[in-house]
């Protein structure tokens, strides 16, 4: 089985995005998250024995794509399509499923505690389940692969706690088999930002140190101690 890893991204930019981390890190702070969240995911993308698809927010944003993995063969830019995320994400996964891409693993740009055992394990699961989910502490989702197509994404409460549960019941229900892998976590809080800290402490992986040092930095400007 050759599956193709799908990093589902926003060109990071200052006063975009990461609202909820705005309120506290202020815009800079944050455009500087995002991109170093934005560099882990890239670091994995890197290492991914297969093809690459990079799925960059608007078609404005192809050319910003297409210069981020120059280095690595069999890169794909398929930029998402107007909508709510889960509209955008059966668009994307129609239009790559229809390019002969029949095993796909989504993940998005702010999950940096992702590691190779994660995505081994997401790939031993598919070969005795149609899907797999990685769910999130938050409720959320980390990573999400499939056999087949999704089924219809656009009611799920999208960046709400409830949209783990809500789109395992949607797969269940158009009676795919499910593997659920062990709970990761997301960046999405302040607080994420201090427990980065301690949860890249000991990592080795280049973007990971940026990023941990980041956070410490952060963490000890913004007293992102106190939010834990």
């Amino acid at each position: 089985m050759t599956a193709t890893l799908v990093l589902v991204c926003k060109r990071p930019r200052p006063g975009e995005g990461k609202q909820r981390l705005v309120a506290r890190l202020g815009i800079e702070a944050t455009y500087l998250v995002a991109q170093a969240l934005l560099d882990c995911a890239l670091e994995d993308a890197l290492s991914w024995q297969g093809p690459v698809v990079i799925a960059p927010a608007t078609d404005n944003d192809a050319s910003w794509a297409a210069g981020l993995l120059t280095t690595v063969p069999h890169v794909t830019i398929c930029p998402q399509t107007p909508g709510n995320l889960g509209q955008r994400l059966n668009a994307l996964d129609t239009t790559l499923r229809q390019n002969g891409m029949t095993s796909l693993v989504f993940i998005g740009s702010d999950a940096p505690l992702l590691n190779d055992a994660d995505y081994a394990d997401c790939l031993a699961a598919l070969q005795g389940y149609q899907t797999v989910l990685k769910p999130a502490v938050d409720g959320g989702v980390v990573m999400m692969a499939s056999h087949l197509p999704w089924p219809p994404l656009d009611k799920l409460p999208w960046s709400t706690n409830r949209l783990g549960e809500a789109l395992l019941n949607c797969c269940q229900h158009f009676r795919q088999t499910i593997g659920t892998l062990p709970t990761g976590a997301d960046v999405d809080q302040p607080q994420d930002i201090a427990g980065l800290c301690l949860q890249l402490k000991n990592d080795p992986r280049p973007a990971r140190r940026r990023l941990f040092a980041l956070a410490c930095a952060l963490t000890k400007t913004n007293d992102l101690d106190a939010c834990r």
